[in-house]
C-alpha cells in the first residue's frame, strides 16, 4: 500500500478513536508524521467529507454513515434487523448487535446500546473465541475453516476469564451447536456477560445476534433474555 494511503487511513483510525476532536498538532505527535505531511492528508480527507474540520479541531465526517449504510446494504442488513435489536433493548434493556462471518472474518456490523456507550462496538472481532457471538458462529463453521480462523487470529487472552486453550473452546462449542445458545461471561470484558444466538438465513448467511448484561443482572435475565433472543431471530430466518 503507498504510504500516503497507509497515512491517510492512520489518520482516519486516530480521529475515530479520539474522545472528541483532535487537532493536526495531535495527530501529527500520534502518527510520527510531519505536519506539512498531515495538513495535507486532512485536507483530502476533509474535502472528501471523511473528516470535518471544526474550531476545536478534526472530527469524523458526514460521509462516514452513507459508507456504513452502503456497507449494511452489501451486507443485505435490511430493517428487519435493525427493528429487531430495538425490540430487544426495549424490552430487556441489554446492549444488543448483529454480527456475521464473512470471507474468513467475524464483525459485529450492528448495534443499539445505551446512551453511555457499551463494553461491545461495532467493527471487526479478532477475538471471537471470547464472545458470545464469536462463538455462535464459530460452532456454526466447518472444522477447516474454525481451525484456520483461530490460526489466523489467535487465543489472545481478553481477561483472566478467557479461554485460551482449542480443545476447551472445541468443547464448549459442541455444547453450543447442541443447545443453539452461546454464552460468555467475563471472558470478553470484565463484569459484563453475554448471551447469543446463531441465525442461518434465508440467503445461506451465517449471522448471529447477541445481548450483553452487566454480570449482576445477568442470572436473573438470562433465562427470559434467552428466549426473547430466539423468539425475535425467528424472524430473520
Amino acid at each position: 500500500m503507498p504510504q500516503s494511503v497507509d497515512r491517510a487511513l492512520d489518520l482516519l483510525d486516530a480521529v475515530a478513536e479520539a474522545p472528541g476532536p483532535v487537532t493536526a498538532k495531535a495527530l501529527a505527535r500520534r502518527l510520527d508524521c510531519g505536519l506539512s505531511t498531515v495538513y495535507a492528508l486532512l485536507g483530502a480527507l476533509t474535502d472528501r467529507g471523511h473528516l470535518a474540520r471544526t474550531p476545536a479541531g478534526y472530527t469524523l465526517g458526514y460521509r462516514l454513515p452513507s459508507l456504513h449504510r452502503a456497507f449494511q446494504r452489501q451486507l443485505r442488513i435490511d430493517e428487519r434487523v435493525h427493528e429487531v435489536l430495538l425490540r430487544l433493548r426495549r424490552a430487556s434493556g441489554a446492549d444488543v448487535f448483529f454480527s456475521t462471518y464473512r470471507d474468513g472474518e467475524i464483525a459485529v456490523v450492528d448495534g443499539v446500546t445505551a446512551p453511555a456507550g457499551s463494553a461491545f462496538s461495532v467493527g471487526r472481532d479478532p477475538d471471537a473465541h471470547a464472545t458470545a457471538h464469536g462463538k455462535a458462529l464459530l460452532a456454526a463453521l466447518p472444522g477447516a475453516a474454525r481451525r484456520q480462523y483461530l490460526a489466523a487470529t489467535g487465543m489472545a487472552p481478553r481477561t483472566t476469564r478467557t479461554l485460551t486453550s482449542p480443545e476447551l473452546l472445541e468443547r464448549e462449542l459442541r455444547q453450543v451447536r447442541r443447545t443453539g445458545i452461546a454464552v460468555e461471561q467475563e471472558e470478553a470484558a470484565s463484569g459484563m456477560a453475554c448471551v447469543a444466538v446463531p441465525v442461518r438465513t434465508a440467503d445461506g448467511a451465517l449471522t448471529a445476534v447477541s445481548a450483553a448484561l452487566p454480570v449482576a443482572d445477568f442470572a436473573r435475565l438470562r433465562a427470559p433474555l434467552t428466549e426473547a433472543l430466539r423468539r425475535e431471530t425467528a424472524a430473520l430466518r
